[in-house]
């Protein structure tokens, strides 16, 4: 009875923390602020495309195509068919917030695309509703080009401090609560420094550079400071400073290997590349001789008779 009473506890606690587990998953508890921004680019047949092409390569494998119900059934919690009521009835700012922050199985893109693919890519799932209505925000992309960066390291203490202003024709303006992220440039790609921040009344925000990080020879890193704030739009820098570990490590072209370019290309592969070609020119001329001698043979016989 005592067993039964513990296996029913059981059963019940895993029940529950799935419901919850679940529950949280649907609900994404997006702050208004978020909920109400909208996109300061038209949605245009041009912007859909882009939106389209990128859907198909970084999302269809889990949403599967919009309106086809070939959505991913296996995860769990499902991902929604993106042409369906759920999303539709979903503000441009809250699919736009759930594109860039993600949660549990839903992954953030917030540094695989730029702020202005994540909008193209809402450009494209609007395509699926007829009632849909852009709402363009006030907001005037061309400002982003008033924006300056000024990235400053600290050696004492190893911090990367980033400064954001805006070069308005009333004055300066500190950009308050803007997000920043910083990147370092790597072999395959960026990664990520630290977490995103957002600048504080001086419009600063900091960041803790780890120690030892690899550099070129001489130790130079290049950093990547990308700043989104909502009324002037994304903005990247990028920068060198000499605060890596200097490497003297080749570059993964610089010696012989299979993915360089053929004249770095291994010995061995060349040989064995050259040598398969030669095998395959000389079958084809040994039957081109071969048909030639019967031709021969033929034409011969035909003589004779």
């Amino acid at each position: 009875m005592f067993k039964k009473t513990i296996d029913l506890k059981i059963a019940i606690v895993i029940f529950v923390s799935l419901f919850y587990l679940k529950a949280m998953a649907q609900d994404w508890n997006i702050p208004a602020d978020k909920k109400a921004r909208n996109s300061n680019i038209k949605f245009t047949p041009s912007t859909a495309k882009q939106g389209e092409d990128l859907f198909s390569k970084n999302c269809i494998s889990c949403h599967g195509n919009p309106g086809k119900g070939n959505n991913l059934k296996s995860l769990n919690p499902v991902p929604p068919d993106l042409a369906g009521t759920i999303t539709q009835k979903r503000t441009d700012g809250d699919i736009f917030y759930i594109i860039t922050t993600g949660k549990m199985i839903m992954p953030s893109f917030a540094n695989v695309f730029s702020e202005e693919q994540r909008w193209d890519i809402i450009s494209y799932l609007r395509t699926f509703n007829k009632n849909y209505v852009q709402v363009l925000s006030k907001s005037d992309a061309s400002k982003s080009k008033l924006v300056k960066i000024n990235t400053l390291f600290g050696s004492k203490n190893n911090i990367i401090r980033v400064e954001v202003t805006a070069n308005e024709p009333s004055g300066m303006v500190l950009l308050k609560n803007a997000e920043v992220s910083l990147f370092v440039n790597r072999y395959f790609g960026r990664m990520q420094i630290d977490k995103t921040i957002k600048t504080d009344n001086a419009g600063a925000a900091t960041f803790n550079f780890p120690k030892n990080l690899p550099g070129d020879k001489k130790g130079n890193v290049n950093l990547i400071v990308k700043v989104n704030d909502e009324t002037y739009g994304e903005i990247e820098s990028q920068s060198k400073f000499k605060i890596g570990t200097p490497t003297n490590k080749p570059s993964l072209t610089e010696n012989r290997a299979i993915w360089n370019v053929m004249a770095k290309a291994p010995i061995w592969l060349l040989i064995t590349y050259f040598s398969c070609v030669l095998i395959v020119i000389s079958c084809f001329l040994y039957i081109f001789y071969n048909l030639y001698r019967i031709y021969k043979i033929g034409k011969s016989k035909i003589i004779e008779s």
